[in-house]
């Protein structure tokens, strides 16, 4: 079976955490997709780029969380989550992409 990108897991963690909470309405679900999903990357993060890179990764992904609510202000809860979610695939793709053709 072919390895889901750590990239898609962080991004479908923010979307689905905040789904779920949203639509069961138990705000600690929604938190607990968050972060199981951000213990899945993070590990991948770590095979793929090394500690160092794990722990930035998983400090933009605790950003993102946190970025979007402020902006979800101004934008909108879905556009929000949308935006942070695209923000922190973006950059786990680009650094564990680099990260890969360094080891060649």
């Amino acid at each position: 079976m072919a390895k889901v990108p750590a990239a898609v897991v962080a991004a479908g963690g923010l979307v689905g955490g905040y789904a779920v909470a949203r639509w069961t309405r138990k705000r600690q679900l929604g938190g607990a997709v968050l972060a199981a999903a951000g213990a899945v990357a993070a590990r991948d993060w770590q095979q793929a780029a090394g500690t160092r890179t794990a722990v930035a990764l998983s400090g933009a992904y605790l950003a993102a969380f946190a970025g979007s609510h402020p902006l979800a202000k101004r934008v909108g809860a879905w556009p929000a989550v949308f935006g942070v979610a695209g923000g922190i695939a973006a950059a786990s793709a680009v650094t564990t992409t680099v990260a890969r053709r360094r080891r060649r």
